[in-house]
Protein backbone atom coordinates (compact mmCIF):
# COMPACT_ATOMS: atom_id res chain seq x y z
CA UNK A 1 0.00 0.00 0.00
CA UNK A 2 2.75 2.43 0.96
CA UNK A 3 4.75 1.52 -2.14
CA UNK A 4 1.73 2.23 -4.37
CA UNK A 5 1.27 5.69 -2.83
CA UNK A 6 5.00 6.45 -3.19
CA UNK A 7 5.05 5.26 -6.80
CA UNK A 8 1.93 7.27 -7.68
CA UNK A 9 3.38 10.40 -6.06
CA UNK A 10 6.67 9.98 -7.93
CA UNK A 11 4.84 9.59 -11.26
CA UNK A 12 2.70 12.66 -10.58
CA UNK A 13 5.79 14.69 -9.61
CA UNK A 14 7.44 13.61 -12.86
CA UNK A 15 4.40 14.86 -14.77
CA UNK A 16 4.72 18.23 -13.02
CA UNK A 17 8.31 18.47 -14.23
CA UNK A 18 7.26 17.49 -17.76
CA UNK A 19 4.61 20.23 -17.67
CA UNK A 20 7.27 22.72 -16.56
CA UNK A 21 9.52 21.70 -19.46
CA UNK A 22 6.58 22.13 -21.84
CA UNK A 23 5.92 25.65 -20.54
CA UNK A 24 9.59 26.59 -20.77
CA UNK A 25 9.84 25.55 -24.43
CA UNK A 26 7.36 28.32 -25.22
CA UNK A 27 9.81 30.91 -23.90
CA UNK A 28 12.23 32.14 -26.50
CA UNK A 29 15.94 31.96 -26.09
CA UNK A 30 18.07 33.73 -28.68
CA UNK A 31 17.87 30.85 -31.16
CA UNK A 32 15.14 29.68 -33.50
CA UNK A 33 13.59 26.29 -32.81
CA UNK A 34 10.38 24.77 -34.10
CA UNK A 35 8.93 24.07 -30.66
CA UNK A 36 8.53 27.83 -30.26
CA UNK A 37 5.35 27.64 -32.37
CA UNK A 38 4.02 24.34 -30.96
CA UNK A 39 1.29 25.89 -28.81
CA UNK A 40 -0.15 28.06 -31.62
CA UNK A 41 -3.52 26.95 -32.95
CA UNK A 42 -5.02 27.86 -36.32
CA UNK A 43 -8.68 28.10 -37.34
CA UNK A 44 -8.81 25.17 -39.79
CA UNK A 45 -12.27 25.05 -41.35
CA UNK A 46 -13.94 26.06 -38.09
CA UNK A 47 -11.81 23.88 -35.81
CA UNK A 48 -8.89 25.07 -33.69
CA UNK A 49 -6.00 22.90 -34.87
CA UNK A 50 -2.33 22.83 -33.83
CA UNK A 51 -0.07 24.69 -36.26
CA UNK A 52 2.10 21.61 -36.85
CA UNK A 53 -1.06 19.77 -38.03
CA UNK A 54 -1.70 22.21 -40.90
CA UNK A 55 1.82 23.32 -41.85
CA UNK A 56 5.46 22.32 -41.89
CA UNK A 57 7.60 24.34 -39.49
CA UNK A 58 11.32 24.53 -40.18
CA UNK A 59 14.40 26.45 -39.09
CA UNK A 60 15.93 28.54 -41.89
CA UNK A 61 18.81 29.87 -39.76
CA UNK A 62 19.57 30.87 -36.16
CA UNK A 63 17.07 33.75 -36.22
CA UNK A 64 14.48 32.63 -38.79
CA UNK A 65 11.69 30.06 -38.85
CA UNK A 66 9.81 29.06 -41.98
CA UNK A 67 6.20 27.89 -41.97
CA UNK A 68 4.79 26.24 -45.08
CA UNK A 69 1.03 25.54 -44.90
CA UNK A 70 -0.06 22.37 -46.67
CA UNK A 71 -2.98 24.15 -48.30
CA UNK A 72 -2.57 27.42 -50.18
CA UNK A 73 -5.75 28.93 -48.72
CA UNK A 74 -4.40 28.45 -45.15
CA UNK A 75 -1.51 30.93 -45.58
CA UNK A 76 -3.50 33.92 -44.28
CA UNK A 77 -4.97 31.99 -41.33
CA UNK A 78 -1.55 30.69 -40.28
CA UNK A 79 0.02 34.13 -40.59
CA UNK A 80 -2.77 35.66 -38.50
CA UNK A 81 -2.41 32.95 -35.82
CA UNK A 82 1.33 33.64 -35.52
CA UNK A 83 0.74 37.41 -35.32
CA UNK A 84 -1.95 37.14 -32.64
CA UNK A 85 0.09 34.74 -30.48
CA UNK A 86 1.69 36.51 -27.53
CA UNK A 87 5.22 35.79 -28.78
CA UNK A 88 5.82 39.21 -30.32
CA UNK A 89 6.59 37.79 -33.77
CA UNK A 90 5.93 39.50 -37.12
CA UNK A 91 5.67 36.93 -39.90
CA UNK A 92 6.26 37.89 -43.53
CA UNK A 93 4.60 35.97 -46.35
CA UNK A 94 6.24 35.33 -49.68
CA UNK A 95 4.04 33.11 -51.83
CA UNK A 96 3.15 30.03 -49.83
CA UNK A 97 6.07 30.31 -47.40
CA UNK A 98 5.74 32.33 -44.21
CA UNK A 99 9.04 33.58 -42.81
CA UNK A 100 9.11 34.33 -39.10
CA UNK A 101 12.17 36.42 -38.11
CA UNK A 102 13.06 36.26 -34.42
CA UNK A 103 14.19 39.63 -33.07
CA UNK A 104 17.27 39.73 -30.86
CA UNK A 105 16.54 39.71 -27.15
CA UNK A 106 17.50 42.83 -25.21
CA UNK A 107 19.10 42.57 -21.77
CA UNK A 108 15.91 43.91 -20.16
CA UNK A 109 13.73 41.40 -22.02
CA UNK A 110 16.06 38.57 -20.93
CA UNK A 111 15.71 39.62 -17.28
CA UNK A 112 11.91 39.72 -17.65
CA UNK A 113 11.94 36.24 -19.16
CA UNK A 114 14.09 34.93 -16.30
CA UNK A 115 11.44 36.22 -13.88
CA UNK A 116 8.82 34.28 -15.85
CA UNK A 117 11.04 31.17 -15.81
CA UNK A 118 11.47 31.40 -12.03
CA UNK A 119 7.73 31.90 -11.58
CA UNK A 120 7.01 28.77 -13.66
CA UNK A 121 9.59 26.89 -11.60
CA UNK A 122 7.96 27.99 -8.36
CA UNK A 123 4.59 26.78 -9.63
CA UNK A 124 6.12 23.37 -10.41
CA UNK A 125 7.65 23.21 -6.91
CA UNK A 126 4.28 24.06 -5.34
CA UNK A 127 2.64 21.29 -7.39
CA UNK A 128 5.29 18.82 -6.19
CA UNK A 129 4.82 19.89 -2.57
CA UNK A 130 1.05 19.48 -2.94
CA UNK A 131 1.58 15.93 -4.16
CA UNK A 132 3.78 15.29 -1.09
CA UNK A 133 1.03 16.70 1.15
CA UNK A 134 -1.55 14.39 -0.47
CA UNK A 135 0.72 11.36 0.02
CA UNK A 136 1.35 12.27 3.68
CA UNK A 137 -2.40 12.61 4.15
CA UNK A 138 -2.88 9.14 2.67
CA UNK A 139 -0.26 7.76 5.10
CA UNK A 140 -2.06 9.36 8.06
CA UNK A 141 -5.36 7.87 6.91
CA UNK A 142 -3.78 4.41 6.67
CA UNK A 143 -2.35 4.80 10.17
CA UNK A 144 -5.73 5.96 11.54
CA UNK A 145 -7.39 2.91 9.98
CA UNK A 146 -4.72 0.75 11.68
CA UNK A 147 -3.49 -0.57 8.31
CA UNK A 148 0.07 0.58 9.06
CA UNK A 149 1.96 1.32 12.28
CA UNK A 150 3.24 4.73 13.37
CA UNK A 151 6.80 3.67 12.53
CA UNK A 152 5.74 2.67 9.02
CA UNK A 153 3.99 6.02 8.67
CA UNK A 154 7.15 7.90 9.69
CA UNK A 155 9.28 5.83 7.31
CA UNK A 156 6.82 6.47 4.49
CA UNK A 157 6.85 10.22 5.20
CA UNK A 158 10.66 10.17 5.15
CA UNK A 159 10.56 8.31 1.81
CA UNK A 160 8.15 10.79 0.24
CA UNK A 161 10.35 13.64 1.49
CA UNK A 162 13.38 12.08 -0.27
CA UNK A 163 11.39 11.77 -3.49
CA UNK A 164 10.19 15.38 -3.12
CA UNK A 165 13.75 16.66 -2.56
CA UNK A 166 14.96 14.76 -5.63
CA UNK A 167 12.16 16.16 -7.83
CA UNK A 168 12.68 19.73 -6.58
CA UNK A 169 16.40 19.38 -7.40
CA UNK A 170 15.33 18.33 -10.93
CA UNK A 171 13.18 21.47 -11.21
CA UNK A 172 16.16 23.59 -10.11
CA UNK A 173 18.36 21.91 -12.74
CA UNK A 174 15.79 22.56 -15.50
CA UNK A 175 15.54 26.21 -14.42
CA UNK A 176 19.32 26.62 -14.36
CA UNK A 177 19.61 25.30 -17.92
CA UNK A 178 16.83 27.61 -19.17
CA UNK A 179 18.31 30.66 -17.41
CA UNK A 180 21.72 29.90 -18.92
CA UNK A 181 20.10 29.63 -22.37
CA UNK A 182 18.35 32.97 -21.89
CA UNK A 183 21.50 34.79 -20.84
CA UNK A 184 23.60 33.52 -23.78
CA UNK A 185 24.01 36.06 -26.55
Amino acid sequence: MIDEILKDADVRMGKSIDALKGELTKLRTGRAHTSLLDHITVDYYGTETALNQVATVGVADARMLTVTPWEKNMVQAVEKAIMTSNLGLNPATSGTVIRVPLPALTEERRRDMIKVVRSEGEQAKVAIRNIRRDANSDFKDLQKDKEISEDQERQAEASIQKITDKRIAEVDAVLAVKEKDLMEL
